[in-house]
């Protein structure tokens, strides 16, 4: 009962407050600055190189290389990075996790309450929410070495239980210390986490420095282990990003298995002296030497990684078109999930969806004018495509408005909502023109050559309207906005002198009144998919435009 009560609740107990503070550190740093950093991740992945050094800076300050692969996995499926992108920063997030076990190593713990009463303090009584996230990861700090000395107490009375030290005594076999330090690590989802125990382990002398390096290998494969479940039911290349963190962890460990094996002696003795000859400096140097040994090794072969993932999965994904099922592309399903790119994912499958509206509405005009029936049905088909999307896009925004999305994604959820909505619109629009067209068909009206070159004028200054929107949209700048302002003032006025000449053509009988009215219908149509447009643009901002949907 003494034991339970002065070893085993301690040390769960430590645990389970060392993992919730890891855990509110890492969720609070995401919320509060995890759209910068995505943007960082984003811009910064020009090259391998490029991408290596954003890959340790982003992990290095979220303190999670499962976080850090994670998104580059998400970014992967969605199309934002391709492989030879993620491979630096995977290779980086390697070097960057072991920030984590230096900062441990120092033992802060005496300030841990310090750290927690200004975090709380932070937490309750600041009005902003990002002072509040900023609480929560100085509460999170506080509490990791909170739990972090309940585990150091709790491990320094197993000295006294003989029979625990003969367990331990056990674990100095190469290979049993790297499937544990492995198991552990895929278990708790964190290298950060076991090698913070192993580090402690040392420090108390139940580990000798040997199986600590051992188990050190072994927590590196293990920490791919998020990666791989977050690529479970993504496309290909999210899975090969998955694969090349594997590969570097494997490939990395069996390098350094086989140097350790003749230079044991002489790389623990160099270690622990630049260590001053603390042991639990000694475990955190030695993380960080390993994991830059093996960048520096396999980085010339980052190329030759990529094509290895390519052998370990094969094949390619298949295309959606137009006809195919209705399915999404980038979220829900079996599409990657993370709160972190959750925001990025949704803006991609509306990008989609724009463009399926957008060439639908080009679509049903060309219809209007050649009457081409089957022109008419494949509007109708990628209509029912685009409610669908409507529909799971919507459903999906609610679902990750309930979860801990960074801050400045939080705030921009309201505006995806009205984007969806008026994508939504635009296809309507396009129903209504193939409607048209079948009146056409059915009555045999026709318009006149002047009516088809107002429509024909119209609907390039839409489309060059609904481009410079959508581009707007994506890349989140102001880079088009005076030209959509310009081009919205110029379709209201098309649209009311092209409405007072088809007037006139009635008057003067050059157009037939059923002819005439589908020409009004679609003129105002064009008009209004021209501020749905614009409203698209306009929905990343807090101020509104001047027009509003109708």
């Amino acid at each position: 009962m003494s034991v339970f009560t002065f070893i085993v609740l301690p040390l769960v107990g430590g645990l389970g407050l060392f993992l919730y503070g890891m855990h509110m550190m890492g969720e609070g740093i995401e919320r509060a600055a995890g759209a910068k950093l995505r943007s960082i991740l984003e811009f910064f992945t020009r090259n391998t190189f490029s991408g290596l050094l954003v890959g340790i800076l982003f992990t290095g300050i979220i303190q999670s290389s499962s976080a850090c692969t994670s998104m580059v996995v998400s970014f992967v499926n969605s199309g934002i990075m391709d492989l030879y992108q993620a491979v630096g920063v995977i290779f980086g997030a390697n070097i960057g996790t072991t920030v984590t076990s230096q900062l441990v190593s120092f033992n802060l713990s005496a300030y841990a309450p310090v750290f927690v009463l200004t975090g709380v303090v932070m937490m309750l009584f600041m009005k902003k929410i990002f002072a509040q996230k900023i609480g929560e990861i100085l509460a999170g700090f506080g509490i990791l070495f909170l739990g972090l000395n309940n585990m150091s107490s709790a491990m320094g009375t197993i000295h006294e239980i003989p029979d625990a030290l003969a367990v331990f005594s056990k674990v100095s076999n190469p290979v049993i210390a790297i499937l544990i330090g492995m198991i552990v690590t895929a278990i708790v989802q964190s290298s950060s986490v076991t090698v913070s125990i192993i580090l402690l382990m040392a420090t108390q002398d139940l580990l000798d420095l040997p199986t600590c390096i051992f188990m050190i290998q072994g927590c590196n494969i293990g920490a791919c282990s998020t990666a791989l479940l977050s690529s479970v039911g993504g496309k290909k290349d999210a899975k090969r990003a998955a694969m090349l963190h594997l590969a570097f962890n494997v490939i990395g460990t069996v390098i350094f298995a086989v140097f350790l094996i003749f230079g044991m002696d002489w790389f623990t003795n160099a270690v622990l002296a630049i260590s001053g000859g603390n042991k639990g400096r000694f475990v955190a140097n030695t993380h960080t030497i390993v994991k830059i040994t093996q960048v520096v090794i396999l980085f010339p072969f980052s190329k030759g990684i990529v094509k290895l993932t390519h052998l370990l999965v094969p094949g390619e994904d298949e295309k959606i078109g137009y006809r195919e099922q209705l399915q999404l592309k980038y979220i829900g399903g079996n599409n990657v999930f993370s709160p972190a790119t959750a925001v990025v994912d949704v803006s991609k499958e509306l990008e989609r969806m724009a463009y399926l509206a957008s060439e639908n509405l080009n679509r049903a005009m060309n219809a209007l004018i050649t009457l081409d029936e089957e022109d008419i049905e494949e509007v109708y088909h990628v209509e029912e495509n685009i409610n669908f999307l409507n529909h799971e896009i919507t459903d999906y925004l609610v679902k990750i408005s309930q979860t801990n999305l960074p801050v400045e994604d939080a705030r921009s959820i309201g505006g995806l909502f009205h984007v969806v909505n008026d994508i939504e619109r635009i296809g309507d629009h396009a129903e209504n023109v193939a409607d048209a067209a079948r009146t056409r068909i059915r009555t045999g009206c026709g318009f006149s050559k002047e009516a088809i070159k107002e429509m024909t004028v119209m609907l390039e200054m839409v489309n060059t309207l609904v481009q410079y929107a959508v581009e707007m949209f994506r890349t989140n700048t102001e880079e088009h906005l005076d030209d959509i302002r310009r081009l919205e003032d110029e379709v209201d006025l098309k649209e009311r002198e092209y409405q007072q000449n088809h007037v006139d053509r009635m008057t003067r009988g050059e157009c037939k009144p059923e002819g005439g009215m589908i020409f009004s219908d679609v003129i105002s149509g064009l008009e209004r998919v021209a501020d749905h447009a614009t409203n698209i643009a306009f929905a990343i901002y807090n101020n509104d435009p001047d027009n509003t949907s109708k």
